[in-house]
């Protein structure tokens, strides 16, 4: 089963600090002297081995020059902006607001046959109506404290849902009961939500499992992650989004995927809890 979701990047950074330290040692340099070479203080050697601290691209072409490998800083430099890109969190993607990041997952989505989506949070981005994903959107950009674009962003973020009438892509999608229950916007908002879950439910394109507070669990509840086909998962946290590519660990999203899918119940089943969901709106 999945461990932390930060793992991938973690393990990314730990390979590019040992290319690092493999190329001072190369030089027959101590890390002293790589330091006292590039300008800066011992210590941050340290954390670059340590990958406690990603390097920058100078820092990189100042320890590559050191080394006397500086035909390898360019190489260093792209492995270095690939591991940047696994982990970035929301602040920095919406520094200049939302839109841009929706447009990103628009252009995902796009690119993506099957899409297996399971959420513990709230509804999946492309079943989200306008109502929703402002109220949702909304208390996100306050939280975060980024530029508010909110109208914008949702528009880009609703255009996704044309890719469920559009094509033979396919969406599996695994939604907690509880998500049907937490109210996001008020109630006439949650229950506009829920309605259109119940209106995606006969698509050809759409398989949507709710699983039931009473389920027995075959796995814990997780972060919400998404799988593009088999070749990417994005975990969304708190803090941050996490692209997971490493086959290994890709494998195990889709095998926890397959537990929950178990658990959860689909067609008249579903929709009983849905309605029982917008009934207790009151």
């Amino acid at each position: 089963m999945p461990a932390s979701p930060s793992s991938s990047a973690q393990a990314a950074r730990e390979a590019l600090a040992v290319r690092l330290v493999h190329l001072r040692k190369d030089a027959g340099l101590t890390g002293r002297e790589l330091s006292a070479r590039c300008g800066w203080h011992p210590a941050k050697t340290t954390r670059i081995q340590k990958a406690e601290a990603l390097p920058s691209d100078a820092d990189i072409r100042a320890w590559c020059a050191a080394c006397g490998a500086a035909d390898q800083a360019e190489d260093m430099i792209a492995t270095s902006r690939a591991v940047d890109s696994m982990y970035l969190e929301w602040r920095r993607l919406h520094r200049t607001g939302m839109r841009r990041t929706q447009e990103d997952f628009y252009s995902l989505h796009e690119q993506t046959e099957v899409c297996r989506a399971y959420v513990s949070n709230v509804v999946p981005g492309f079943l989200q109506t306008p109502a929703y994903a402002t109220a949702l959107m909304g208390a996100i950009t306050g939280f975060q404290g980024t530029p508010d674009d909110v109208a914008e962003a949702v528009a880009a973020r609703v255009a996704r849902s044309r890719f469920l009438y559009e094509g033979n892509r396919r969406f599996v999608i695994l939604i907690e009961e509880w998500v049907l229950r937490s109210r996001v916007g008020d109630a006439e908002t949650m229950d506009g939500q829920l309605a259109h879950l119940l209106t995606v439910i006969p698509l050809v394109s759409v398989s949507l499992g709710i699983i039931p507070l009473t389920a027995r669990r075959g796995i814990w509840p997780l972060e919400a992650f998404t799988l593009y086909d088999q070749r990417r998962v994005l975990v969304e946290t708190l803090t941050a989004e996490i692209s997971v590519t490493q086959p290994r660990e890709v494998a195990d999203y889709l095998d926890a995927f397959a537990d929950m899918a178990r658990m959860a119940v689909h067609g008249d089943r579903a929709r009983a809890l849905i309605e029982s969901a917008r009934a207790s709106l009151g």
